[in-house]
C-alpha cells in the first residue's frame, strides 16, 4: 500500500495522465538519472580525447560505468534515484550529490577525472539533451508511421464526398480524403521542423561562469577549445557553438517544435471526436472506450486522450519561453530549474500523444452512409455558394438569395432554381436550357475544386519529406 507519510517518494505512474501511460519510459526519473551518470561518463572520455587525461583512464571509466557508444545511456540500475533526489533537495540539484556516488563506484585512477572542471549545469544541461535526442528520436519514428497510416487513409477516400462545417455549420462540400490530407500535412510539417531541433541539440560545458576557465586551467587553450567538442561527440549530441547556460534556445526551440507536433495530432483527435459524435457518426476509432455507466456508448478514448496533450503541452512551452526570459546572470535562480520538470513533461506528452495516434488512426474507420446523410441533409444548399457564382451573372444575385431563402424556409430547391432558369431564358426547339441540368448543378461531388488534387500532392509529399530525414530513432531500452 503506499506511503502517505511525510517525505514519502513520489511516484507518477500516469494515474491522472493516461495519455503518457506505457509510452513515457524515454524520460523517466531513471532515464535522467542514467543520462547524468552518461554525461559524466563522457566528459572523462573527452578528456582523454584531447589528449589531456591518459587513455587508460578513460577506458577504465568506460569498463567500469558500462559505457557502450555515443548517445547510448550507461546501465545506472546501481543508483538508486529515490535516494539521489532528495539529496539533491539540499544543492537545489542532483548533480551535486551523484559526484559522491560515482566516486564510490569508481577506481583510483578514474576518479580524479569525473566531474573534472565541469559545473552541475555542464551535466544537467547535457544530459537533458541527450533524454532530449532520444526521445525526440523516437518521436520522429512514431510520426513518420503516423504519416504512412494518414497517406493510405487519405488514398483510400480521397473521392469521398463529404460535407465541410465551417464555424459548426455546413459550409460546401470537401472530401473525406481532403480533411486527411490537411491532417497529413500538419503532422508532416510538424516532424519535419522537430527533426531540425533534434538535429541541433547541443550538449553544454561551459564551466561555472560560462568561459570555460576551468578547463583552460586543467588543459591548456587549445585543449579546452576543443573539449566541447569532443564532449558532444561522445553523447551524439551537436557541438556546440558557444556556451548557451543563459541563452536556452536549445530548450525553447525544441519545446516549440514538440507543441507543433501535438498541436497537430491535436486537430486531427478534433476531428475524429467531432466526426464520432452520435448524430454524425462519419467516424469511429477501431476500438472505442466504453462507459461506467452507459453500455451503449463507444467512446472515442484516443481522440479525447490526445485532445487532453494538447490541451496541456502549449502552457508548457509558455513556461519554457518564461524561464528562458527570466534567466538571470550566469546562472539563473529558479528559472533554470522550471525547465527540468517542463520539458521533461512536454517530451512525455508528445511521445503518449503520438503513440495514441498512431494506434487512432489505423483503425480509423469512415461510415459512408453517415458520410453520404449528412451530404444530404440540406437537400442541395450545400451548394449555395456555387449557385450564387453560377446563377448570379444569369438570374441576378437578388433572385439567387429569394431562392436560397426559399429552399431554406422549405421550398424546393430543384424546382425553385428550374422555374427562375425557365423564367429568365426563352427555350430554343431543340437546343439545351441550362434548367435541365440543375441536378448536375446541385451535385455536390461536382463541386469539391481541387480536393482530390490536395490529397495527392499531401501523399506524394509525406514520403518525401520522410525519405530525408537522417536520423533514426534508438532502438535500445532505456536503462
Amino acid at each position: 500500500m503506499p506511503s502517505d507519510e511525510p517525505g514519502a517518494p513520489f511516484t507518477d505512474v500516469g494515474l491522472l495522465s493516461p495519455v503518457t501511460v506505457s509510452h513515457d519510459a524515454l524520460v523517466a526519473d531513471d532515464a535522467v538519472a542514467a543520462a547524468l551518470v552518461t554525461a559524466e561518463v563522457a566528459l572523462v572520455r573527452a578528456w582523454a580525447g584531447v589528449g589531456v587525461a591518459p587513455d587508460a583512464v578513460a577506458t577504465a571509466a568506460s569498463e567500469e560505468f558500462g559505457w557502450s557508444g555515443g548517445g547510448t545511456l550507461v546501465d545506472a540500475d546501481w543508483l538508486d534515484t529515490a535516494r539521489l533526489a532528495s539529496a539533491a533537495v539540499a544543492g537545489g540539484n542532483p548533480v551535486i550529490p551523484l559526484i559522491a556516488r560515482l566516486d564510490d563506484r569508481a577506481s583510483i585512477q578514474v576518479r580524479p577525472w569525473l566531474h573534472r572542471g565541469a559545473t552541475s549545469q555542464d551535466i544537467l544541461d547535457s544530459a537533458l539533451m541527450l533524454v532530449s535526442r532520444r526521445a525526440g528520436l523516437h518521436l520522429l519514428g512514431v510520426l513518420r508511421q503516423v504519416e504512412a497510416q494518414l497517406s493510405g487513409f487519405a488514398v483510400v477516400h480521397r473521392d469521398t464526398v463529404a460535407a465541410a462545417r465551417t464555424l459548426t455549420q455546413q459550409a460546401v462540400p470537401t472530401t473525406v480524403g481532403a480533411r486527411a490530407a490537411g491532417w497529413l500535412r500538419g503532422v508532416t510539417r510538424a516532424r519535419v521542423r522537430l527533426g531540425d531541433a533534434v538535429e541541433q541539440l547541443p550538449a553544454q560545458l561551459a564551466g561555472a561562469g560560462g568561459t570555460l576557465a576551468s578547463f583552460v586551467e586543467i588543459g591548456g587553450t587549445d585543449a579546452a577549445a576543443a573539449l566541447p567538442s569532443a564532449y558532444a561527440a561522445e553523447l551524439a549530441l551537436a557541438a556546440p557553438d558557444a556556451p548557451w547556460h543563459v541563452s536556452r534556445w536549445p530548450v525553447t526551440e525544441l519545446g516549440d517544435a514538440l507543441v507543433q507536433a501535438i498541436d497537430a495530432v491535436g486537430k486531427l483527435a478534433t476531428d475524429v471526436a467531432t466526426g464520432s459524435r452520435t448524430e454524425i457518426g462519419e467516424l469511429a476509432e477501431g476500438v472505442g472506450g466504453g462507459s461506467s455507466a452507459m453500455p451503449q456508448k463507444r467512446n472515442p478514448t484516443g481522440a479525447v486522450l490526445v485532445r487532453s496533450a494538447a490541451l496541456r503541452a502549449p502552457q508548457l512551452g509558455a513556461t519554457l519561453h518564461l524561464a528562458a526570459a527570466l534567466a538571470a546572470d550566469e546562472r539563473p535562480d529558479g528559472a533554470w530549474h522550471a525547465e527540468w520538470p517542463t520539458l521533461r513533461e512536454l517530451l512525455r506528452l508528445a511521445l503518449g500523444a503520438a503513440e495514441t495516434t498512431l494506434a487512432l488512426v489505423t483503425g480509423l474507420q469512415v461510415d459512408e452512409g453517415a458520410v453520404a446523410r449528412a451530404l444530404a441533409a440540406t437537400d442541395g444548399l450545400l451548394v449555395s455558394e456555387r449557385l450564387s457564382l453560377v446563377l448570379s451573372p444569369v438570374i441576378g444575385s437578388d433572385e439567387v438569395r429569394r431562392i436560397v431563402g426559399a429552399a431554406t424556409a422549405g421550398g424546393d430547391l430543384r424546382a425553385l432554381v428550374r422555374e427562375a432558369l425557365e423564367a429568365a431564358l426563352d427555350r430554343v426547339p431543340g437546343a439545351p436550357h441550362p434548367a435541365d441540368d440543375v441536378d448536375a448543378l446541385l451535385d455536390p461531388a461536382a463541386y469539391t475544386g481541387l480536393a482530390g488534387a490536395l490529397v495527392d500532392r499531401a501523399v506524394a509529399d509525406a514520403p518525401a519529406d520522410a525519405a530525408r530525414e537522417s536520423i533514426e530513432a534508438p532502438t535500445e531500452e532505456p536503462a
